[in-house]
């Protein structure tokens, strides 16, 4: 058992063994004449560990000045009119950065609505 704690496993001196997982270590002992169980050595094995990638709670407090949100809603009208309800939002300070009503959107219109809410290529 003492060959098993010798130095030539050590991970620091073969380079690339970092990257061996249990099946290989374990036919590897094989080979040398030490018999032991595959959940042994996965069980002793250190776990890499990659580190923890951005969480969207993260995402969105580092973004949040530059995101905005645009939507269209429809509204009945008394005189059962349907009109259209352009909206962008600013999630920075939850404020309304542009809104406009019309009867019936094209393509052409909200391409001007949008340029309007982002005067000079900015964003919110």
């Amino acid at each position: 058992m003492s060959r098993c704690c010798d130095s030539r496993f050590d991970s620091t001196n073969v380079p690339g063994q970092l990257l061996w997982g249990a099946p290989r270590i374990h036919g590897e002992l094989l080979k040398l004449g030490i018999e032991v169980a595959p959940s042994t050595v996965g069980k002793y094995l250190g776990r890499l560990r990659n580190p923890p990638s951005q969480t969207w709670r993260t995402f969105l407090k580092n973004h949040i000045k530059e995101m905005a949100s645009m939507d269209f809603f429809t509204v009945p009208t008394a005189t059962f009119r349907v009109l259209f309800v352009f909206i962008v939002l600013s999630h920075d300070r939850r404020r309304v950065m542009h809104f406009n009503v019309t009867d019936h959107p094209s393509e052409e219109w909200t391409a001007q609505q949008i340029r309007e809410a982002f005067p000079w290529d900015l964003c919110p």
